[in-house]
């Protein structure tokens, strides 16, 4: 009986599972590239990290003052330290090839100490080869020696031996490749070498960037660390596994919880999709149903017979969900790398992780899915009477009753008031919990909605049999309409309310960069930077009207979160509108105090409105700053935070900038101007300076964009073709159960033709009230998405844009595939002749 209606009807049955199998994959696949990505900056923490216990860090690149080291081996509890100067660097002179900058990290390290503390980063033995030797760890002490891991050593094309150029801080200096590490990750670009060598060659006296501790034998470690923070000045942080774990979870999980989300959603669609084909499979099976009951068969059996169908569905689909999201997860890692298109994990490229729990939770998900759809056509196959299901193929209801839309209402209320909760540990949970609740309350509300939508339209097809035939069919049977609506109103609202919340994205971002690239030409330089003197010659240069100077610099302001930016540049106390895109109210610092002006995700994370006060760590101390407003930022979900130039030095003593923007001079061109402030620059800042157009910058933002957004455009597409393919599917099958009602047609009177019209004006009318219903449901929900997901999960507010284009093609994409599939399925049924179609009735 089973095989038989699935031979019969395949389609309807290949539909639900895939659209399972959709659901699965998107949410597994999330899961496994995340999971091998968290799991690469885990080895990348531990590569860099070594064996120490616990880490100082400065809270800036700048670092803290060299004289807490012996402050901190001097504390209880502490049998070592090993100071530790870090720094962003990469091979060669030229400037670097990417925006992202080099990815080596250098570490100068007192060998001494680290062998006691950290004694991965001294390296091992390497095999001589042709002009290499040994490496010991005493070859450190070579001012000219270098270390470097096994992938640093691949990325400079040089062996053990041969001299490599290192350029950081704004220098590049030779070293010899004294030997290979043995505990970084080989994935890791790592480059060890003497910490006086680090501090002299690059212009880091005096600083450190970190210290390495170990514990005495039994030393309480949160005691231990009490005691160090009574010690550490503003700069200075303590870090620990647990913490830079958090830290990296922190970095990705609104990213990743979102998509996840999505796929969810797309999970409860499939879920729509096998109701849509259990309901028309127990309606066409009816009268079958009701002879096994006839013959004994009990209520429980025919509940469990229609859980098995939709077990195996869901079964299915999960199976092939998992499939599909391996080999998701293996394409995405190797082709984009381990950051989900999101930009977190740049650079890496993480062996798939993949472990049984997860892939039992997302098969039963699956499973989950598809038994709750075969619920209520379950429930029906067991309430219905065997009497009169034996002759009665039709819609049950009396057409003159008024569906009841009070719960479809109710639960669409629900999901209103669900949207105005607030987050729950950072993360928008009642937000897409208002999502769940309004795309059940939409499709529970559709036989009410039908009827409200087809009452006008009663009196429009007197003119035409075929025309009013369809209507009062459709009007009368709002339950039917329903079941053929719901999988249709399920994935179009979604992919309505994607499409909206990535346009109205997509829009605000496009803005936001016109406002904040107004200039022609951008210049940086990835270490060192301009002094005054240079930034002078610069402004001097032939082709520069007028030009801005700023430098931006990670900053950490707890231990569990990503560095924030702190960027720093001019900014007018009295007109901050003319330096950064402010958004709400502005205030003025009383006097005094220094005012610094949030961007909004920074300002939402850490929990400052404006006129609040706050502490900076900067310059070893602890600056009280007041926040003078709020601005809006794209770019930096972690947050930044902005500073006038002239507060920055005064409280840090950093002259240096490292980027710039310049109109260009009447009449000159970008590329006669590059080559004016190259030949103003010092030959060491020459050879480093990259140059970009604002077009190409807008070009390479909206490209990032696009790619951190390509599963949310894939999740997209595939709603489209899922809600299409279940439009086929779905007026199929109810068409070619109606082929005793064609007859009896036929019988009086109506011709083949005007039965055929009939059913086009049906589907037709079916697929415009799907795309009302979608439509408005997908609008519903992605003002959710946008006011309430979107500033809960990535901290940032956008306006509303409509794609008009896209919903206009998918409005004639679904009235077409509906009247068209009933109209193909109507010239099956009609194949019969009319006797033939009614002989139940003899």
């Amino acid at each position: 009986m089973m095989v038989g209606e699935w031979r019969g009807h395949p389609g309807r049955v290949v539909t639900a599972a895939l659209a399972i199998a959709i659901g699965v994959a998107l949410g597994f696949a999330v899961h496994l590239i995340n999971g091998s990505a968290q799991n690469e900056l885990a080895q990348a923490v531990r590569s860099v990290n070594a064996d120490a216990d616990l880490q100082v860090r400065a809270t800036t690149p700048l670092g803290f003052d060299e004289t807490l080291y012996p402050v901190l081996a001097r504390a209880p509890g502490i049998a070592a330290a090993s100071p530790v100067v870090e720094l962003s660097a990469r091979f060669g002179t030229g400037p670097s090839r990417s925006l992202e900058g080099g990815r080596l990290t250098v570490l100068g390290i007192d060998p001494l100490r680290a062998a006691r503390v950290t004694p991965a980063l001294l390296g091992r033995m390497a095999a001589p080869t042709q002009g290499a030797s040994g490496f010991v760890p005493e070859s450190l002490f070579d001012p000219r020696a270098i270390v470097l891991s096994p992938a640093a050593l691949a990325v400079s094309g040089r062996q053990v031996g041969d001299t490599v150029t290192i350029t950081a801080a704004g220098r590049s200096v030779e070293f010899v490749v004294a030997g290979l590490l043995s505990g970084a990750a080989s994935e890791q670009q790592v480059a060890v070498l003497d910490i006086a060598t680090a501090q002299w060659l690059f212009g880091s006296l005096g600083r450190l960037q970190r210290i390495d501790l170990k514990f005495t034998s039994g030393a309480d470690p949160a005691t231990v660390q009490a005691a160090l923070r009574a010690r550490l000045p503003a700069d200075a942080q303590i870090v620990t596994a647990q913490s830079e774990a958090r830290r990296g979870d922190n970095l990705t999980r609104a990213y990743r919880v979102n998509l996840e989300m999505l796929a969810m959603m797309a999970l409860l669609t499939g879920g729509f999709l096998v109701y849509s084909a259990q309901s028309l499979s127990v309606a066409r099976r009816r009268p079958q149903f009701a002879l096994l009951r006839v013959l004994g068969l009990e209520r429980r059996g025919l509940l469990a017979q229609v859980f098995v169908e939709g077990a195996l569905v869901g079964g299915v689909g999960a199976a092939l969900g998992l499939a599909l999201g391996l080999g998701v997860a293996l394409g995405t890692l190797r082709f984009l790398g381990g950051d989900l298109g999101g930009g977190y994990f740049q650079g890496t490229a993480p062996d798939l992780v993949v472990t049984p729990l997860p892939v039992v939770v997302f098969f039963a998900l699956g499973l989950l899915a598809a038994l709750l759809g075969s619920l209520l056509p379950a429930l029906e196959a067991g309430r219905a009477q065997p009497g009169i299901a034996l002759k009665d193929l039709g819609d049950k209801n009396d057409p003159n009753a008024r569906p009841a839309g009070w719960w479809g209402l109710g639960l669409l209320a629900a999901g209103g008031a669900a949207a105005f909760l607030p987050a729950v540990g950072g993360l928008p949970l009642f937000g897409y919990l208002s999502i769940g609740l309004m795309l059940a309350g939409g499709v529970a509300a559709m036989p009410w909605l039908a009827r409200i939508l087809l009452t006008p339209l009663l009196g429009a097809g007197r003119g035409n049999v075929s025309v009013d035939l369809a209507i009062k069919r459709l009007w009368g049977a709002p339950s039917q309409a329903a079941v053929a609506l719901c999988g249709i109103v399920a994935s179009t609202s979604l992919m309505v309310a994607m499409a909206v919340m990535v346009a109205s994205l997509r829009g605000s971002v496009d803005d936001w960069l016109t406002e904040i690239l107004p200039s022609d030409l951008l210049f940086r330089v990835e270490s060192g930077g301009f002094d005054a003197g240079t930034r002078a010659q610069i402004a001097q240069a032939p082709g520069v009207a007028d030009i801005v100077f700023q430098k931006s610099l990670p900053m950490r302001l707890s231990t569990d979160m990503p560095p924030l930016v702190l960027l720093v540049r001019p900014v007018d106390r009295a007109q901050p509108k003319a330096s950064l895109p402010m958004i709400g109210r502005s205030a003025t610092a009383p006097p005094g105090v220094t005012p610094v002006w949030l961007s909004e995700p920074a300002a939402r994370l850490y929990g400052h409105s404006v006129g609040d006060r706050m502490a900076l760590p900067l310059g070893g101390s602890n600056p009280d700053v007041f926040v003078a407003g709020v601005w809006r930022d794209y770019a930096r979900q972690s947050g930044a935070v902005a500073m006038d130039e002239a507060d920055y030095t005064r409280l840090t003593g950093d002259d240096l900038r490292t980027e710039a923007s310049l109109s260009l001079a009447s009449g000159a061109t970008p590329g006669s101007t590059r080559k004016a402030i190259r030949a103003a620059l010092p030959p060491n800042l020459a050879s480093q300076v990259q140059f970009f157009e604002t077009r190409q910058m807008r070009a390479i933002a909206l490209r990032l964009f696009d790619s951190s957004f390509a599963l949310t455009y894939a999740l997209e597409a595939i709603a489209i073709v899922v809600g299409l393919a279940g439009v086929a599917a779905t007026f199929s099958a109810q068409t070619l159960a109606r082929t005793k009602e064609f007859g009896m047609l036929r019988h009086v009177g109506v011709l083949r033709r005007q039965i055929v019209l009939m059913l086009a004006v049906e589907g037709a009318l079916l697929g415009a009230v799907g795309v009302i219903a979608g439509l408005g449901l997908g609008l519903a929900m992605s003002q959710v998405l946008i006011h309430v997901v979107n500033p809960q999960s990535f901290h940032w507010t956008m306006e509303t844009r409509l794609p008009l284009a896209l919903f206009a093609s998918l409005a004639a994409a679904l009235v077409a595939a509906g009247a068209g599939t009933a109209v193909l399925a109507g010239r099956r049924a009609l194949s019969a002749d009319a006797v033939r179609a009614v002989r139940e009735d003899w």
